[in-house]
Formats: structure tokens, sequence, C-alpha cells
């Protein structure tokens, strides 16, 4: 693990989100899964509800949204994703041209190849033609990573302004024979069963937009990104070994399936060595830091790693309990919220710290003053 300190200023010039209205509480998703009920889920996970795009018909299948044209109404991943940076431009007061470009990152695109949300966005907002659009498939800890490759690239004078953007989007997949099937995730393992994953993911997308003109001691005071390998999330159908007519795939290989002792294990691991990394060039730098944006796999977890690194528990921005696991999208949600709140704000000094850990793995961690 490895940590830069940038030696040209970036500053997170804005931020938004976008979260679907449609709320699906631990009652509604329990019954769709059977397998833990109501009261066990918010016991294990401190999850109360979850956001969907899609609704969720009581057999447990997704419900497609009406054909017709909804404006103003997302319905698909581009879609939140076009909101969440509309959102983000419109706080940094910049225009959609000035973008040298878009980063789109997801494990949930509405096509899977050719960059495909990515380009639609980057044709739905207008962008400079020679602007980059690249989706980039990644989950939990795929946000800071990706922001450390862009504020090295930036740093290094390539781009002046970038947007970052992360989604995920589980509501469309849903459907009984693949969130009820197992997985097993290793030689000598128990199977895993899917339902425990369809009782954490929510719907979501967040966006920053990254500016290469930050004053001495503003913008990220230090970034760092890392890969190591254990699979805490499995998903192994889609691709070209596991194609649904080889005969080689079952249900549950479409599936996100998190492997929860593995994730309990690595988590508080991971995440307090990001967090020790990214201070170690500024030790006086600890106390200072106002607000904390994580991975928020569960809000049980967060507790646990919250209060075994001993940090305040009012400063971990949390919003898992309500929105459910946004994977990728969390961290960005969590900070364009707080930002229109006015908990912390742009130009004032602010010092927060975001860091994640998730998928197979990336990880990666920023100290930011705002």
């Amino acid at each position: 693990m490895k940590q830069e300190t940038p030696g040209r200023g970036v500053r997170i010039a804005g931020a938004g989100a976008f979260v679907p209205s449609r709320i699906i509480n631990n009652e509604r998703i329990a019954r769709a899964f059977p397998g833990w009920s109501a009261e066990r889920i918010l016991e294990k996970t401190g999850i109360l509800e979850r956001r969907y795009l899609w609704e969720l018909g009581e057999d447990g299948r997704a419900v497609p949204p009406p054909d017709e044209d909804m404006p103003g109404c997302p319905v698909s991943n581009t879609d939140m994703c076009e909101v969440a940076l509309r959102r983000a431009l419109a706080q940094a007061g910049l225009e959609a041209q000035e973008l040298d470009a878009v980063f789109l990152v997801t494990c949930t695109p509405d096509e899977l190849n050719f960059n495909h949300d990515a380009m639609g966005l980057h044709q739905r907002l207008g962008c400079r033609e020679d602007a980059f659009a690249l989706v980039i498939d990644d989950g939990c800890g795929g946000t800071p990573y990706v922001i450390d490759l862009v504020q090295k690239m930036m740093a290094g004078g390539r781009f002046r302004t970038v947007a970052v953007v992360a989604s995920t989007l589980l509501s469309p997949q849903l459907h009984p024979e693949v969130y009820t099937d197992e997985v097993v995730p290793g030689p000598g393992r128990k199977p895993l069963n899917a339902y425990l994953s369809a009782y954490v993911f929510g719907d979501g997308a967040g966006a920053v937009v990254l500016r290469a003109d930050a004053g001495e001691d503003t913008g990220i005071l230090a970034s760092l990104s890392g890969n190591t390998h254990e699979m805490l999330v499995l998903r192994r159908g889609g691709g070209m070994m596991r194609m649904p007519y080889q005969g080689r795939a079952r249900p549950a290989d479409m599936a996100f399936v998190v492997d929860g002792t593995t994730v309990a294990d690595s988590y508080p691991r991971y995440m307090g060595q990001c967090i020790e990394r990214v201070l170690e060039g500024r030790p006086e730098l600890r106390a200072e830091v106002r607000r904390y944006y994580f991975h928020q796999p569960n809000k049980r977890l967060m507790e646990r790693f919250t209060q075994g690194a001993g940090l305040p528990t009012g400063a971990v921005a949390l919003n898992v309990d309500r929105y459910g696991n946004t994977s990728a999208a969390g961290m960005l949600i969590l900070l364009a919220e707080d930002l229109e709140a006015g908990r912390v704000r742009l130009g004032s000094g602010d010092l927060v710290l975001v860091a994640a850990v998730g998928a197979n793995v990336h990880y990666g961690a920023q100290l930011v003053r705002l």
C-alpha cells in the first residue's frame, strides 16, 4: 500500500447524488426471499429498509417500469448517474463541456459492453468529443481506488476537470430462482445463500467533480490505493466461462453474493490500514478530521469497526440503515447529502476522510480538505 501526495492540487468542486424514493422494508424483502425474518434482518444487519428503482413484486420478481417514456423519472443505471452528475456539476458551477473525462464506477451497468453507460452520460450531457468516457467494472472499494488514479493523472497535468461517478442498481436483477439459490465460495466451505445479499443491497448513484486548481494545503492532501486478492463478493455468471446456455452456470451465479464471514474479517483490517496510511504523512491532522465517509457493508459491521477504531460515532457518516448497501456509490451519496445539509461545506477548510475496501479486492482512501 503506497501513499502519494499530489504534485498538483486537486480539489472536490462539487458532489451530487440520486437515491430512489421507493422504500422496501424488511417485511417486504423477507416475504419475497424467505430465509430470515424481518426482525432477524434488523438484528444482524441493522438495516431497516432499502431503496429500489424498480418495484419488487410479492413473488420476488423485479417489476419493470412502464414502457412509455417518463420524463424526469429515472428507470435505469444511466438515468441515476445522469441525475447525480448534473447535480455535482451544478454545485461546482461548471458545464459538462469543461469535463476532460467521465469515469463511471459500477458493476451493474444497463448494458455490459463497450462502456455503454459512460458513453450514454457523455452523449446526454454533451461532453466534448475528446473527453474520455469509461466504465470501470468495480464494486465497493472502487470509488476511492479510481479517485486515486484520477488524482495522479491530474497531478501530472493531463486533466484539469474530471467527473467520477459511482452507482449500483440491484433491483432489476431480483428473481426468486436467483436470490434463493446457493453458491459454494471455495473447497471445504459451506454454501452461501443469495437471499442474505438480497436483504443488504439498495440502489443509488453519486458523483464528484474534481478540479486541478486547489490552493496550498487544500484539496486532496493524501491519497492511496491498492490491490489484494480475497473474494468478498461472488458473481460468477455473465462472462464467457459461465453463459447460461453453456450448462455451466446455476441461478445464483447471476447474483451478487456477499461472503459475510470473509467481509467481517477483512473489512476492519483493510479499513484500519487505509486510515492509518492516509494519515501517516500528516499525523497532526487526525484530530481535525470532521467527517468520515466509508463504504458501508451493513450498519452492525460499521458500528463494530467505528468502536474498535476509536472513531467518534457522530463523525462517521451513515445511511446504510435507510438506503441499504449502495456499494461504490455509498461514499459519494454520503458526501453529497452532508454538503446539502451543511454538515460540511466546500471552501470551508473542513477536513474529511474517504476510505473503502471491497469486491476482490480494491481499496483506497483520501484525506481531503474541502
